[in-house]
């Protein structure tokens, strides 16, 4: 259903985004994707304001970029389904700004040399709102789209209370709902993500000594191996009820049209953790023989 997209390729990423806008709104401004995109590649690569580029190892640009492929397609499945509320143009851009900057929460001012920005993964939903005010202050957005951009943000937080997000419509909140499904199947759907999981630990790690033990979002994992055996519960009993009852099964308009319940997106993600599974498996066999 979906080509094979480099996420690792911002420009290959900005193409199907950009087809995916103008199958939704074919006069729409051709502009919009490119510029936006190059806003994310300055605010990742150190060229945004006090901001250094990104050193985050696993929340890096290309997690970025899984996320906003995911999202774009996700709106598009659910435009040709003819859902409703219907999502407006603005609301589809401001989405994709939204997920473009949901993580910039990791980035380091520059005269901060302590660490990487894993250190903030705690408040990170919460810079990273504050990030995309000073960047669409600056772009001159209208402060009704900037609270919107924000307000798609924060559904993001592991511990995000939903019902308490001050949404401005119902179109906005689904588009937030929309933004949090594609930033967990964006990431967990690459086909690399069970080799990423000792970096991903390596985040949490970095965050806890940062917080001195204080969080236990982030403390929970006493080492990268306990992650990769926590890893298939985390999709079956955090991730799987979340996209569903949360997130009001929006993961369903990433399905092909042409075959109902075959969905590219939870395919992949099941097949990672099946590989998984196998490799734990394995493991406790060796240390059994030893």
């Amino acid at each position: 259903m979906f080509r094979i997209v480099q996420t690792k390729d911002p420009t290959a990423v900005e193409v199907e985004v950009q087809k995916a806008y103008l199958t939704v709104f074919p006069q729409g401004n051709r502009m919009f994707v490119p510029q936006v995109f190059g806003w994310a590649i300055d605010c990742f690569t150190g060229n945004f304001g006090d901001y250094q580029a990104v050193d985050a190892q696993y929340h890096d640009f290309e997690h970025t970029l899984q996320g906003t492929l995911c999202l774009a397609r996700l709106l598009r499945g659910r435009h040709m389904a003819a859902a409703k509320p219907a999502v407006d143009e603005k609301l589809f851009q401001l989405g994709i700004i939204a997920i473009l900057l949901h993580d910039t929460g990791y980035l380091k001012h520059k005269s901060d040399h302590v660490g990487t920005g894993a250190k903030f993964t705690v408040i990170h939903v919460r810079r990273s709102a504050e990030f995309a005010r000073e960047l669409l202050t600056q772009k001159h957005y209208s402060t009704a789209d900037i609270k919107a951009v924000q307000n798609m943000i924060l559904c993001t937080g592991i511990n995000a209370v939903l019902e308490e997000i001050p949404f401005q419509s119902e179109a906005e909140r689904i588009v937030g709902y929309a933004l949090s499904t594609s930033d967990l199947l964006g990431q967990m759907a690459a086909a690399d993500y069970v080799d990423k999981l000792p970096v991903l630990f390596s985040e949490f790690d970095e965050a806890s000594r940062h917080e001195h033990g204080r969080s236990p979002a982030v403390g929970t994992f006493a080492s990268a191996v306990e992650l990769r055996r926590q890893t298939p519960k985390f999709w079956e009993q955090y991730v799987k009820p979340k996209l569903e009852k949360d997130f009001l099964g929006l993961y369903r308009f990433l399905e092909d049209p042409k075959s109902p319940g075959h969905n590219p997106y939870l395919d992949s993600i099941e097949k990672n953790i099946s590989r998984l599974r196998r490799e734990l498996a394995n493991e406790e066999v060796a240390v059994s023989r030893n």
